[in-house]
């Protein structure tokens, strides 16, 4: 009976060993830190507080978004950088940095306009773009009625509401804005800081909902996730295929389905406006920022470690906070090319 329990309890053990990260070379690092992105802060910030627990290991992330979290890592001041748009492997050849795709979700535009329920309105591309370049001011406009027969609107004054900050997000969105309206492409353009035509600026996606929360007749756009959390009226989006569709993991999944990861080089990929009928037009990928020769080896494996750890654990934190995990085969890529392209100041690999 005996030998049974003991041969019980190593099982056990030896499972909790194997979905411990791998800490070997993480010497007495107590704590990693980050900086950018705030599109996915709410599921690192999940996943942060769950690995803590696990290893004592803490994850200090700076929620400022992307333009800081890049400038932050071409200093060297915080182990990784985050960012919504990807780098152009030029740019990440000029700098020095290595990036790779940690998670995949939406950009959401979101309305405080009483007496419309959430996924009730339905707005096309273009008539999205005419909005944020003012041209569409009032919500009883004769484009948007006709987009929404039946629904009564109100006779009321549209504040749009845009980031401050520089911004993945908002790069995300220019972008897709960029793809859809010739005019915007030409007026403003695809930046992850832009001269925005109207509204009113708000840092981080914590900002433009706050915003959008205290002004009535208010539009702004967000991560999913925050759309969530403040109970937003969100807006179903006319896509590529000419289908309205809301924002969900189903829709997020259908844009990011055929996206060729293997073949995009320094993991450089775009998932806005994709065919398809079922796909969320604002879809976006979350990027990691590494400097690709590291000067402190046992933190670059903990950093690392922190991440791999995400991949295979994290899975299903991702997906309650509707974010789309990265596919397995992705995964393997990345960190086929940590070993690669990560070294030590000896040239040593720093990973596995």
């Amino acid at each position: 009976m005996k030998g049974k329990l003991l041969i019980c309890l190593m099982l056990v053990v030896a499972a909790l060993l194997g979905m411990q990260p791998n800490l070997a070379e993480a010497g007495k690092v107590k704590s990693i830190s980050g900086a950018g992105a705030t599109f996915p802060y709410p599921v690192y910030a999940k996943w942060a507080a769950a690995y803590y627990k696990l290893t004592g290991i803490k994850l200090n992330y700076q929620s400022i978004g992307s333009g800081g979290g890049i400038k932050q890592i071409k200093a060297r001041t915080v182990d990784f950088g985050a960012s919504d748009a990807p780098l152009k492997p030029k740019e990440l050849e000029k700098w020095g940095l290595f990036q790779f795709p940690m998670i995949m979700g939406g950009v959401v535009p979101v309305v405080n306009l009483p007496g419309i329920k959430l996924g009730q309105l339905k707005i096309s591309n273009k008539t999205l773009a005419d909005i944020y370049l003012g041209k569409i001011t009032k919500w009883n406009d004769p484009v948007i009625s006709k987009e929404n027969p039946g629904t009564q609107l109100p006779s009321m004054n549209i504040t749009v509401v845009h980031r401050s900050d520089g911004s993945g997000t908002t790069w995300i969105f220019t972008n897709f804005l960029s793809k859809v309206s010739p005019e915007w492409k030409e007026r403003v353009g695809s930046a992850k800081a832009v001269a925005w035509p109207t509204g009113i600026g708000g840092k981080g996606n914590e900002g433009v909902a706050s915003y959008v929360k205290r002004i009535r007749g208010s539009i702004g756009y967000v991560e999913y996730a925050y759309a969530l959390q403040n109970k937003f009226a969100y807006i179903k989006l006319k896509n590529k295929a000419g289908s309205y569709v809301a924002p969900n993991m189903d829709t997020f999944q259908a844009a990011a389905a055929n996206a060729d990861w293997k073949g995009a080089k320094g993991f450089y990929m775009v998932l806005t406006d994709q065919p398809g009928r079922d796909s969320w037009p604002i879809t976006g990928a979350s990027f990691i920022l590494l400097q690709k020769v590291q000067d402190r080896r046992e933190v670059a494996r903990a950093v690392l470690s922190f991440f791999d750890w995400c991949y295979k654990n994290g899975q299903e934190m991702a997906k309650k906070l509707d974010y789309v995990p990265m596919p397995g085969n992705v995964v393997n890529l990345v960190e086929q090319a940590w070993k690669a392209a990560l070294k030590d100041k000896a040239g040593n690999p720093v990973w596995p």
